[in-house]
C-alpha cells in the first residue's frame, strides 16, 4: 500500500475547541503519523502521513472536526510520504 502525505491547512473555529486533541485521537485510532499545531492566525495546521485511503478519510474527518468546531475552509496540499515520524502528536 502507497504511503503520501496530506498538508492542511485548517480555517474557521478550530482554536480552544479541542480540535488538536480530537485530530490527535482520530489520527492514533486510523494509525498514522504526523503532527498538529495552532497558527497564530487562528488556523490550524497539520501534517498525515499513512496509506492513501487513511488520510483521505482523516481529511474528510477534518472537514467536519469535533463537536463544538466549525470549520470553514481546509487547504490540502499532497505530498510524497517521507516516513520521518514515529507517532502522531500535537506540536507548539
Amino acid at each position: 500500500m502507497v504511503n503520501v502525505r496530506a498538508h492542511l491547512f485548517i480555517q474557521g473555529r478550530v482554536q480552544a475547541v479541542s480540535y488538536r486533541f480530537w485530530t490527535q485521537r482520530s489520527a492514533q485510532s486510523l494509525e498514522f503519523t504526523g503532527w498538529i499545531k495552532n497558527l497564530d492566525d487562528g488556523r490550524v495546521e497539520a501534517v498525515f502521513e499513512g496509506p492513501k485511503e487513511k488520510v483521505e478519510e482523516m481529511v474528510e474527518k477534518c472537514k467536519k472536526g469535533p463537536r463544538f468546531s466549525n470549520v470553514e475552509h481546509i487547504d490540502v496540499i499532497w505530498e510524497k510520504a517521507t516516513g520521518e515520524f514515529e507517532e502522531f502528536e500535537i506540536t507548539s
